[in-house]
């Protein structure tokens, strides 16, 4: 007997070979553009589908899931922070969540590594200024930054991308240490040479980078604020490739004007899309696009990780990728 295919209606366009192998497997709605789907389209979604595939940019909190019909019993995230979806409150409704991660690891850490060199060598000071036809020729005082070799490398959750990040910062002769939830075992840590320390605070005061890499969670809202960007050395660094809630974007805005911190690389924001026109203008700082798992490679793995969970929800066994409330 065939098995009924699954109704799965994915909210954003994808790659067109996830695209492609999504229809081939199951009865899918696609977007028709590449724009977040509306409210009113996103509420009919929850009310009819087997399944929902979400990004970042859906918010699945109770005003949505109260229009939740019988049928949907998995939001299959394409990506693998899940703060824009209440995972505990859809669970109580039988809804399971899964993510993707470990794809993006590898990309993540190569974006992390490019913003500390971009914002340490003033790179793109220097591409400014080839772009507008300014520059002179080379002189012994134009341009310098500073050199990373040597340099202590504050890694600020040292999971999967974390370590990561320190594996090429080390190649780098980078020093590393880290902060963590809970210390990692001896043997990860003389992998790396990496320090631990058990106060953040302490930690932040040494370092000459601080590199951002663990999730939002209420927890870490905000962990990076006016009282601790106060305790960095002058000459620091902060690189942001994780979620941009973790930093007080206020604080670290008045931090970079007065030069109590010498400038940061950030590829997230705390207003998303929206981030404050302030940080625009700042010379010491480096701002991408959310570019950090931007590679043809991770977003095809994305695709295919969420193509598993779901298959694998629909044989009745749970899905490799099932976020945990523990895991929160």
């Amino acid at each position: 007997m065939t098995k009924q295919r699954l109704s799965v209606v994915v909210t954003r366009r994808l790659p067109d070979p996830v695209e492609s192998r999504l229809k081939q497997l199951f009865d899918v709605t696609l977007r028709p553009d590449d724009a977040p789907i509306p409210q009113a389209e996103l509420i009919q979604a929850v009310a009819t589908a087997d399944v929902l595939v979400t990004t970042l940019n859906d918010q699945i909190d109770t005003s949505i899931l109260d229009h939740a019909g019988p049928k949907l019993k998995l939001i299959a995230n394409y990506g693998a922070g899940v703060d824009h979806i209440e995972v505990e409150n859809a669970r109580k409704r039988g809804i399971a969540v899964t993510n993707t991660p470990g794809v993006m690891t590898e990309d993540t850490a190569d974006m992390t590594m490019a913003l500390i060199l971009s914002v340490t060598r003033r790179i793109p000071e220097g591409l400014a200024q080839m772009e507008i036809g300014k520059w002179e020729g080379w002189s012994p005082n134009a341009m310098l930054g500073g050199r990373i070799s040597g340099r202590k490398l504050g890694i600020l959750g040292m999971g999967r991308i974390g370590q990561a990040v320190a594996r090429r910062a080390q190649a780098f002769g980078m020093e590393i240490h880290y902060h963590n939830r809970r210390r990692l075992h001896l043997g990860i840590e003389e992998r790396y040479g990496a320090t631990y320390w058990e106060s953040l605070d302490q930690m932040l005061a040494r370092m000459d980078v601080l590199s951002i890499n663990c999730p939002h969670t209420p927890s870490t809202f905000h962990l990076v604020n006016n009282r601790r960007l106060a305790l960095m050395k002058p000459d620091a660094v902060i690189v942001n490739t994780s979620r941009g809630e973790v930093i007080d974007e206020t604080a670290l805005v008045r931090a970079l004007k007065s030069e109590k911190i010498a400038g940061a690389g950030l590829d997230v924001y705390e207003g998303g899309e929206e981030m404050g026109a302030e940080l625009r203008n700042l010379s010491n700082v480096v701002m991408l696009p959310h570019m950090g798992s931007a590679t043809h490679e991770c977003r095809i793995e994305m695709g295919e990780k969420v193509m598993l969970n779901i298959m694998t929800f629909h044989d009745g066994l749970p899905p490799p990728d099932l976020v945990l409330p523990e895991m929160l």
